[in-house]
């Protein structure tokens, strides 16, 4: 094993090595469900939003009111329980987010209100993005350096997931249950999943040996040989060789090391999110505004989103053998080409539709290439915090992207619209090109 100093050993090269274990598995295999569930009461909201602002006679402004709180409370959630992953451990923010978008959605069942739905689907936000950043930073922290990128993805992919889950069950349960009963489903199974996460879901090793106290290392060499099968010498010392001043805050990522690469990619977060988000948020009335029936205007964000889960994996796997600011490039590329493309076909509608599956990869597959940038650029004691904060300046740009549509439609046309993708798509693809190599933690 190699070792920068006697009888120490770099826990990331202990981490890197060796093959996927049981241990290894099982911890993604939760944080996949938990991201699941997390998807599934982040969509569920779509489906019931009809039947809440008709019970309580809300108008659309009203149901806007209740989309973006989701959203601002998920990221300020992602940035507040990202930090707090980095400070005080991945599984202790896990649990609290699960808990706050269980127990509040639970609340969400007995609502008397609008102002009522408004406040508890912020309180659902915080802890549906909140769950994220550490979600990925463990699942980082438990894979080896070859399947970092495919595991990374699985659990990122349980979101997509989860929102087509929900899709489903709002649809087929929705006239049973009402949507009182989609809330309470929504609450229960989290808070459910809880008792299982507190007995299953370990805590990351590499965190552990960033608190340098002596329980925490003997807690860590029993992790790493449940993940190894490995013994690890007492005499050993683990160590994070990658040391940070400010840890486990966002000052931390503005230190002069990390300052450029931060804000680059709070740059490509911030516009690319702008730009999935108004494609997915205003598609569907484009493709009507165009002559397609609604029905059939709907199959492009099934489409869309399709080929983005379709791509994930394939994606993931060649992720750790190229440079991922070449392949954001590329992704930018054909980003750009997809809505000057779109802007240009008019009715055609086989080409329209060829065009909507690019984007899957063009305009939304940045993102897992993003969520591992970050896991490679900043060291453990940042890496839920850099995810957090690069969640929430996405958040910040889906509210943007989701507020804009509506104008850019009717002042521009779909044309207009379509178009318009590329100027954040241009942005972002500016901000990659000042990014440096990947910084190794």
């Amino acid at each position: 094993m190699p070792n920068s100093l006697p009888l120490a050993w770099d826990i990331k090269e202990v981490i890197d090595t060796g093959s996927m274990t049981g241990r290894r598995w099982l911890v993604i295999g939760l944080s996949f469900v938990i991201a699941l569930l997390d998807g599934f009461d982040t969509q569920s909201i779509a489906f019931i939003g009809p039947a809440i602002a008709q019970e309580f006679k809300m108008s659309p402004v009203d149901m806007t009111w209740v989309i973006t709180a989701s959203i601002i409370g998920m990221a300020i959630g992602a940035i507040a329980l990202g930090s707090f992953g980095d400070r005080f451990g991945r599984r202790k923010a896990i649990m609290i987010a699960v808990f706050l978008f269980g127990i509040f959605s639970l609340a969400g069942a007995y609502a008397t209100s609008p102002t009522q739905i408004i406040v508890l689907r912020f309180l659902i936000g915080l802890g549906m993005g909140g769950a994220t950043p550490s979600l990925l930073a463990l699942a980082s922290e438990y894979s080896t350096a070859s399947k970092r990128g495919i595991m990374m993805t699985t659990v990122l992919l349980g979101l997509p997931a989860g929102a087509m889950l929900g899709g489903l069950i709002a649809a087929s349960w929705l006239s049973v249950l009402g949507w009182r009963g989609i809330f309470l489903l929504g609450g229960s199974l989290p808070l459910a999943l809880m008792v299982i996460i507190h007995f299953l879901l370990p805590e990351s090793p590499a965190y552990l040996v960033s608190r340098n106290e002596p329980a925490a290392q003997n807690r860590a060499r029993h992790l790493l040989e449940q993940m190894t099968g490995k013994a690890i010498p007492v005499d050993v010392q683990l160590v994070n060789t990658v040391k940070v001043e400010r840890g486990a805050s966002v000052a931390g990522l503005f230190e002069p090391r990390y300052r450029n690469v931060t804000l680059a990619i709070s740059v490509i977060y911030l516009f690319n999110w702008i730009a999935w988000f108004l494609l997915l948020q205003w598609l569907p009335t484009a493709l009507t505004t165009l002559g397609l029936e609604k029905a059939q205007a709907a199959y492009g964000t099934v489409v869309v989103n399709a080929v983005f889960i379709i791509m994930a994996l394939p994606l993931s796997t060649i992720l750790p053998k190229v440079d991922p600011r070449k392949l954001l490039t590329i992704m930018f590329i054909v980003g750009i080409a997809v809505a000057i493309g779109l802007g240009l076909a008019g009715d055609s509608w086989p080409i329209v539709f060829a065009l909507i599956a690019l984007a899957g990869f063009g305009i939304g597959g940045q993102q897992l290439v993003l969520n591992y940038l970050i896991a490679n650029a900043f060291p453990t004691q940042l890496r839920a915090t850099a995810t957090g904060w690069g969640i929430g300046i996405g958040r910040s740009g889906a509210i943007v992207g989701s507020a804009v549509g509506g104008l850019l439609l009717s002042s521009a046309g779909p044309s207009g619209y379509f178009i318009a993708l590329a100027v954040p798509l241009a942005v972002a693809a500016v901000a990659n090109l000042t990014l440096r190599a990947s910084q190794k933690s």
